[in-house]
């Protein structure tokens, strides 16, 4: 799945054309390298998001096409957030 599809599936990022923007911007790093939308992502990768003064660190757990409200959590594990 694609890295600005994941992030708005996984609910990390509300809109798929923020998340592409981000990517664009070099805010999002995948397994600590700039990442580009079209980057696939798999289980395991570690994704930062840069967004402002925030910064959030996550584990990819689950790579899945569509996601609920309440299973969207179950695709990923915080790992630093501030």
């Amino acid at each position: 799945m694609r890295l600005d599809k994941y992030l708005k599936v996984s609910r990390l990022i509300k809109r798929r054309t923020v998340a592409n923007d981000a990517c664009d911007a070099g805010r999002v790093c995948v397994n600590d390298k700039p990442a580009r939308a079209s980057y696939e992502v798999k289980p395991g990768d570690m994704i930062v998001l840069s967004l402002g003064a925030h910064k959030l660190a996550v584990e990819v757990l689950e790579v899945n096409e569509y996601a609920t409200k309440e299973g969207a959590t179950s695709l990923y594990r915080v790992i630093e957030q501030n």
